[in-house]
C-alpha cells in the first residue's frame, strides 16, 4: 500500500517535507493540532489530508452528518488561519459537505478510496505529472438539508426563483449544490462554441445528430469531458430537469479547438408512460451541451409522430 505520505515523498524526494498527524478521523482528541499548526507555519504549502475512514463505507455504514468526522474541521480552519496556502485532499466514500473548506482552500483534490496506488496517483496529480480529467459521478450538496440531492430530479410545480417567496427554495442558502454531477477541473481550462443540430425536427426512427466545437483556451495540453444532457418539456408523467445521453472526451494542445460531434437515436429518449408503456413520446426538448450538468449551450429540438419531415 503506498500512502499519500509515500508518494509524495517520492516524487520530491528533494523537498523538505514536514508531517504531523494533526488528529484522527474520528473522536475529540485535539492533542496534535499543535504540531500540525508548527509544521504549517513552518513550511511554504501544506498539503492537507482529511475525510472518512473505510469502515464509514458500505453496508451499515449510514452517517446523519456529511461533515468531516470528528475535530477534522476546525483542524482545517487552524491550518487555513496560518495564512499559508492549503491544498485539501480528500479520502471519503461519499459526497460531503465541504461549503466552508470550499471557500478557504486554494484547491480541493477529490482522490475518494483508490486503493494500494492511492500515494503515487494522488502525487501524479498534486504535482502536475499528470494533468486531472476525472468528472464528479455524484452531486456535492452544499449543506445537508438539501439532501435528497441529485442532477436528474424530477420538475416541481414552483421551480426556485430568488425574487419569489413561496417557490421550491431555502431561505439560508441556495437551492443549487455545492458542485453539479459532472463537475471537475483541470490545469486548464476549456471553451464552448457554436452548437448546432444537423436537424431540430424528428421522427422516432431519427437520431440526434449534434456538433460542437471545444477550445483549449489554456497553457497545458489537457482533455475535455463534454457531457449532453436532455430534458422532455412535457410527457404523460413527470419528465427528469435533464438526463445525461452521452458524453465525449477530446485531447486538445493548447489553443487547439475540435468540432465534437454526438450520434444520438432517438429511442434512446424513450421512458415508461402513464399506461406502464415503454417508448418515445412526441413533444418539445431541450438539448445542454457543456461540461457539466449544470453549464452549457442549449438548443431545442422535437420529436413528431410520422417521418419527422
Amino acid at each position: 500500500m503506498v500512502s499519500i505520505l509515500d508518494g509524495i515523498t517520492k516524487a520530491v524526494p528533494h523537498a523538505i517535507l514536514r508531517h504531523a498527524p494533526g488528529c484522527s478521523v474520528e473522536g475529540p482528541d485535539t492533542s496534535g493540532f499543535t504540531g500540525a499548526i508548527k509544521a504549517a507555519r513552518e513550511s511554504q504549502v501544506v498539503l492537507l489530508v482529511v475525510g472518512e475512514s473505510s469502515r464509514m463505507s458500505g453496508e451499515a455504514a449510514s452517517r446523519s452528518s456529511l461533515d468531516l468526522p470528528g475535530v477534522q474541521e476546525e483542524l482545517v480552519r487552524r491550518v487555513v488561519a496560518t495564512g499559508k496556502p492549503v491544498v485539501l485532499i480528500l479520502m471519503n466514500g461519499r459526497p460531503l459537505c465541504i461549503s466552508w473548506e470550499a471557500e478557504h482552500a486554494g484547491a480541493i483534490l477529490e482522490s475518494w478510496f483508490l486503493g494500494v496506488q492511492t500515494g503515487n496517483a494522488v502525487a501524479d496529480v498534486l504535482f502536475g505529472d499528470y494533468n486531472p480529467t476525472a468528472r464528479l459521478p455524484v452531486t456535492f450538496p452544499g449543506e445537508v438539508g438539501q439532501v435528497p440531492i441529485y442532477y436528474n430530479h424530477k420538475s416541481t410545480g414552483r421551480p426556485p426563483v430568488d425574487t419569489l417567496k413561496f417557490t421550491s427554495q431555502y431561505l439560508d442558502l441556495p437551492s443549487t449544490p455545492l458542485y453539479p454531477f459532472g463537475y471537475g477541473l483541470s490545469y486548464t481550462k476549456f471553451a464552448y462554441s457554436g452548437l448546432s443540430l444537423e436537424r431540430s425536427r424528428l421522427s422516432k426512427a431519427d437520431t440526434l445528430r449534434a456538433t460542437i466545437r471545444v477550445t483549449n483556451s489554456g497553457t497545458r495540453t489537457g482533455e475535455e469531458t463534454v457531457q449532453l444532457y436532455v430534458h422532455q418539456e412535457i410527457g404523460s408523467v413527470t419528465r427528469p430537469v435533464k438526463e445525461l445521453k452521452a458524453f465525449r472526451k477530446v485531447r486538445l494542445a493548447p489553443k487547439e479547438s475540435a468540432v465534437v460531434g454526438f450520434a444520438l437515436p432517438v429511442a434512446q429518449l424513450a421512458f415508461t408512460g402513464l399506461q406502464m408503456r415503454y417508448g418515445v413520446e412526441a413533444g418539445e426538448f431541450q438539448l445542454s451541451a457543456g461540461p457539466n450538468s449544470s453549464e452549457g449551450l442549449q438548443a431545442t429540438f422535437s420529436v413528431v409522430e410520422g417521418d419527422g419531415h
